[in-house]
């Protein structure tokens, strides 16, 4: 299991499964969701029609159609409300939802974007820690999916999340030579 951070456009990352960051209709928006679905074709959009939506904190799957990905796994992300809105749990649900969806599916290799940091206004620092403490438990407790890629089209963005990596990584280092030599 691995987890890498990489500065490039989603839609190009040749991987079992990408995650969009949907609105709750599953047909196209701006942002990833955007780009995504100009990506992947009309095919992509007509797949996401049959699925009738995803409530927030859902995940769902479609073919990748024309993306270099064989799948799409959609998650809606919370709209940030200043945080009493359950904002934290229903993104952490984004992710894990996303990854039992890649479990289930067989998927070896997904890619995240940076879910509900655009313009749902979620703080990044705040997005960020979540994301990258759900993904890295998750892998912890399952090692079906072997690699996961968080996909950032920013320099910013792509700082926060490999200063969090990386600082999730030496962590689990120390814990694990400390018990070793316990």
């Amino acid at each position: 299991m691995s987890v890498e951070v990489v500065l490039q456009d989603i839609t190009s990352m040749k991987v079992d499964a990408i995650v969009n960051a949907a609105n709750r209709s599953l047909l196209g928006g701006g942002g990833v969701d955007g780009a995504i679905h100009r990506a992947a074709g009309t095919r992509l959009y007509k797949a996401c029609k049959k699925l009738g939506g995803c409530n927030t904190g859902g995940a769902k799957i479609t073919k990748g159609y024309d993306l270099p990905a064989k799948y799409v796994i959609h998650t809606v992300g919370p709209i940030w409300q200043g945080g009493g809105a359950s904002e934290e749990t229903l993104l952490k649900q984004c992710y894990l939802n996303s990854l039992e969806l890649a479990v289930l599916g067989g998927i070896k290799t997904i890619a995240f974007p940076a879910i509900s940091c655009g313009i749902y206004r979620f703080p990044p620092e705040r997005a960020v820690l979540i994301a990258v403490s759900t993904v890295m438990g998750f892998l912890k407790r399952n090692d079906d999916v072997e690699k996961v890629y968080f996909v950032l089209v920013d320099e910013h963005m792509y700082k926060l999340y490999k200063d969090v990596v990386d600082e999730f990584i030496l962590k689990g280092e120390k814990h694990a030579e400390e018990n070793n030599q316990g």
